[in-house]
């Protein structure tokens, strides 16, 4: 009688750590997935309203993402200067511009792509899925991802302005250019971040 206790206590124990085992391989492998989940990039919607991943859209090439808002002063007088750096760099990069106001809608944004001239793919990004990835603050502002999804540069387009309101004749400095072109060649940027003049990106939330 003792030994079938015995017997059956320990067949108890061998159920029980079988059990344990599998519920901490199943923690690890939530963990593992979450991370997983983590490291994706992150998504915006087209206009459609379809997801869409800027990064691995841009089909191996640079992804160049601007932030725009359609209210932003600073970042509608950027437009011909957007459009001529996604023309002159369209061989070997993509340029996408990313609208991160939650009220702007397809239509106004349609309206204000082609008041501006703009012939760039547009993206809404109302969870700033794309901001938080891109570490940007304000509108307008440049992210340059290289051809392996590593973020190189983030700031601003260029010095045209000094501050909100006060601008130079030209600007003196082209950083946004010059991280593509680093980004171009294989190489990371001198200046890997600026700081940028315009909207606050924070006054939308």
């Amino acid at each position: 009688m003792g030994r079938s206790v015995t017997h059956l206590n320990l067949r108890r124990c061998e159920l029980l750590a079988a059990v344990v085992a599998a519920v901490i391989a199943s923690s690890f492998a939530y963990e593992i997935c979450a991370e997983a989940a983590d490291s994706r990039p992150a998504s915006a919607i087209n206009l459609a309203g379809e997801p869409v991943d800027p990064l691995q859209a841009s089909g191996g090439k640079i992804a160049v993402l601007i932030f725009v808002r359609t209210d932003c002063p600073i970042s509608n007088r950027y437009a011909p200067a957007i459009q001529k750096l996604s023309s002159q760099y369209a061989a070997k990069s993509t340029f996408w511009l990313v609208y991160p106001a939650k009220s702007e809608s397809p239509a106004s944004i349609r309206q204000h792509l082609q008041q501006y001239g703009y012939r760039l793919s547009a993206l809404q990004d109302p969870q700033h899925a794309l901001v938080k990835l891109s570490h940007v603050e304000v509108t307008p502002e440049a992210a340059v991802f290289n051809v392996t999804g590593e973020l190189v540069y983030h700031g601003r387009i260029d010095n045209w302005y000094q501050d909100f309101g006060h601008s130079r004749q030209a600007p003196t400095t082209h950083d946004l250019a010059d991280a593509i072109s680093a980004a171009m060649n294989g190489k990371r940027p001198a200046v890997t971040s600026t700081p940028a003049v315009g909207c606050y990106i924070s006054d939308l939330q």
